[in-house]
């Protein structure tokens, strides 16, 4: 039986998107400027606020986030003042990524501060779909709640995408260069590796389980990927369309065979694929739907990712 007593901040999209997946929209209490789903969420009181312009270009906000961390301050603050009227029992953050989410650190130290409350820390930190499972689990364990019909349902989609790829030959999965900035050019890693082949595709740049890496140039034109998927952290299909107009005019990419074979996707990287929660599912499923739509039709193009030839139009 779910406690009437849970008053749950989370205070990043997954852990939001976990939360209310196990059935505790509810008894979310407040969230981060960020967390934006499920939507009855929206109304939930904001608790953090962001460093940086989102709305400048995309290179300027790499400057802006390198010159924070170098300077050894945090992306995000806390509001405290509405961390202490909310009194949380658990308050959901992340040790993942101090780019992505207020970080581990700043959350102890505000929570520290607190007179009127003394919430449990839940921290995150997956770098494989293994680790967001057990994320999952471990999430719902200790707000006492049962995960195993969330996780079943989750492992039963991915593994009807998995049985129809696995059999396919090598020819019949291609290079994928997935993008996750576009400038300075970036590649997409973390869990990103791992639901590429999943999909059915081959990756070429980033590591399964390590931070996503900068990419130069000259090391997309060599590798040639045979389908590029554009999917900018925290930019949804609109933004992401604005952004890949930089790859466009930079001189070599008419060089591209993806771009003479018109294989160039935009996707909402920031609703699906930089979001390790519940909806990684969703993202294999797009990458299916891109990479073999022979195999795949789940009604996703067109609101979740759209050809870039499709975009210019």
């Amino acid at each position: 039986m779910i406690s009437s007593n849970l008053r749950i901040i989370t205070l990043l999209p997954s852990a939001t998107e976990i939360v209310a997946a196990l059935g505790l929209t509810d008894k979310i209490v407040g969230r981060s400027h960020e967390c934006d789903y499920p939507p009855e969420i929206q109304n939930r009181p904001i608790c953090t606020e962001a460093q940086i312009n989102s709305e400048k270009p995309s290179a300027q906000i790499d400057t802006d986030v390198l010159n924070l961390v170098q300077k050894a301050l945090s992306i995000y603050q806390i509001k405290i003042d509405v961390l202490e009227e909310l009194q949380p029992t658990h308050i959901v953050t992340q040790d993942q990524c101090d780019v992505c989410a207020v970080n581990l650190d700043v959350v102890e130290e505000a929570v520290a501060t607190l007179t009127h409350s003394n919430p449990k820390l839940i921290s995150l930190q997956p770098n494989l779909l293994t680790e967001v499972w057990t994320d999952i689990e471990r999430v719902a364990t200790i707000l006492g709640v049962e995960s195993q019909p969330l996780l079943t349902q989750l492992q039963s989609r991915l593994e009807a995408c998995r049985q129809k790829t696995q059999v396919l030959p090598e020819k019949a999965c291609p290079t994928v260069a997935c993008i996750e900035w576009t400038e300075p050019l970036m590649a997409a890693a973390n869990w990103i590796p791992e639901l590429l082949k999943i999909a059915g595709g081959n990756p070429l740049f980033g590591t399964l389980g390590e931070h996503s890496p900068y990419l130069k140039w000259g090391d997309l034109v060599t590798a040639d990927p045979e389908v590029i998927i554009i999917m900018p952290c925290g930019f949804d299909l609109e933004r992401t369309r604005q952004e890949a107009k930089q790859l466009i005019q930079h001189p070599e990419w008419s060089k591209l065979q993806a771009v003479g074979s018109s294989k160039v996707y935009i996707s909402d990287g920031n609703a699906y694929f930089n979001r390790p929660g519940p909806r990684l599912v969703d993202s294999l499923e797009i990458l299916a739907e891109i990479l073999h739509p022979e195999l795949f039709n789940f009604g996703y193009e067109g609101t979740r990712w759209q050809s870039l030839r499709v975009a210019k139009t």
